[in-house]
């Protein structure tokens, strides 16, 4: 009687290596700024319009929904590198979603505060920000057309990628994921262009490092699964 064949070793495309480094340095990157945080010489806290305090606001709102899509798709997918992906956007993102809660509680401030990308006025990240850049006269966005600005996915595409299954909702993720991290870069690179604070300029460059890869990865997913 022959012995039963061992199954395939399964073994990561070379693209996971990129992001294993990424959340690496990310990771790292965390805490080396949460053990600076306690050096004699920190500079001034951020006030309420400062820069840092509508990124802190603006990423919580933006991460949330990652965080939530990725867990839709996390419990419903039986695509392996899908569900090793989702797994890791959720949880980088909740954790950086906590920290930028705490920086607001440390620094005594509202965790809510004006428009959406208001704070992004003065920097030249790639977004549209209706009457902030545009003259007094000008409309001022909505809140939905701020939410598009920023690669937020409206309530009937998650709605429609909760009712899909199998590859058309694994594309559908990777379609709005990858829009939704569009979003971010800009408003991170507002802040290094704009902000001073030397713990949330490293998170500003982490989220644009990490999150560029991941769009990268998602890329060679859709092109794996002949997304159309």
């Amino acid at each position: 009687m022959s012995e039963p064949a061992t199954p395939p070793v399964r073994t990561l495309p070379p693209w996971w290596a990129v992001l294993l480094v990424a959340l690496g340095v990310a990771a790292l990157a965390f805490a080396i700024g949460r053990f600076s945080t306690f050096g004699s010489g920190a500079p001034a806290t951020p006030g309420t319009t400062s820069p840092e305090a509508g990124f802190a606001r603006d990423m919580q709102v933006h991460h949330g929904q990652a965080v939530e899509m990725a867990m839709d798709i996390y419990r419903t997918t039986s695509d392996e590198d899908i569900r090793v992906l989702a797994y890791d956007i959720a949880t980088t993102q909740s954790a950086q979603k906590g920290e930028f809660y705490d920086w607001l509680v440390k620094w005594g401030l509202p965790q809510a505060g004006g428009p959406l990308m208001a704070w992004m006025t003065d920097a030249d990240a790639g977004h549209n920000h209706g009457a902030a850049s545009s003259g007094a006269d000008a409309t001022a966005p909505t809140e939905a057309e701020l939410m598009t600005q920023m690669g937020m996915a409206s309530a009937e595409e998650l709605a429609a990628m909760r009712a899909a299954t199998g590859t058309e909702a694994d594309c559908m993720f990777l379609s709005l994921m990858i829009r939704h991290h569009e979003g971010a870069i800009p408003m991170a690179q507002a802040l290094l262009q704009l902000g001073s604070d030397p713990r949330a300029l490293t998170v500003a460059q982490g989220v644009i490092d990490t999150q560029s890869a991941e769009i990268d990865l998602m890329t060679s997913l859709q092109n794996g699964l002949a997304c159309g």
